[in-house]
């Protein structure tokens, strides 16, 4: 990787990381210079704009999320769809927890919800990545016989997403280990209801 590689990563890291704390519109090319001790102008020469820099805050953290949440599931390389999906489950709620209650990608999805934005273009599709993923995974436990073949897997992605979009809201709420204790408890009953 060259130099210039290494010290773009760099500031995306620490972009990354402002940007988890404080939400991605608080994210400014002056503001990211302060925290990582440049000029202005020597991180502008990196993203050009503000929305440039967003963008690649949002790329950066898709792919800080796939090594979280989806390589450490895959290569448990199990053939038990039910055991994997627990694994990404735990990895997603984990991913959750580790900014205390909140999901950057939620969260600069309320920040400007206007699809015509590039932004939120970036953030749809990162999203649409992770809903299809989980839908592939359904979907094989089906094949495989391990799920009920009548089970619908959009239908099973989305209702495992609403367990994951509650555990959000009741993160802020109620703490950690309720909003833990009411996810993998409705986890639990979805599991079951698709085996059967």
């Amino acid at each position: 990787m060259s130099k210039g590689r290494v010290t773009k990563e760099s500031i995306l890291s620490q972009a990354f990381d402002f940007a988890s704390q404080n939400g991605l519109e608080s994210l400014t090319v002056g503001e990211l210079a302060k925290q990582c001790g440049m000029s202005k102008s020597g991180l502008f020469a990196h993203f050009n704009s503000k929305e440039n820099l967003q963008i690649e805050v949002i790329e950066y953290a898709f792919r800080v999320f796939a090594d979280r949440v989806i390589i450490p599931a895959r290569e448990l390389n199990s053939e038990n769809i039910e055991q994997k999906l627990k694994a990404i489950l735990d990895n997603w709620l984990g991913w959750n927890h580790s900014f205390q209650g909140s999901c950057m990608f939620l969260d600069a999805w309320k920040d400007n919800n206007n699809k015509s934005c590039p932004i939120q273009r970036v953030l749809q599709r990162s999203i649409t990545v992770w809903i299809d993923y989980l839908n592939i995974q359904i979907s094989k436990g089906i094949e495989s016989g391990q799920f009920d073949s009548k089970l619908e897997p959009k239908q099973a992605t989305f209702e495992l997403y609403g367990l994951y979009l509650s555990a959000h809201l009741f993160y802020t709420i109620h703490g950690q280990q309720v909003s833990h204790d009411h996810f993998w408890h409705g986890v639990e009953q979805l599991l079951q209801r698709w085996k059967a």
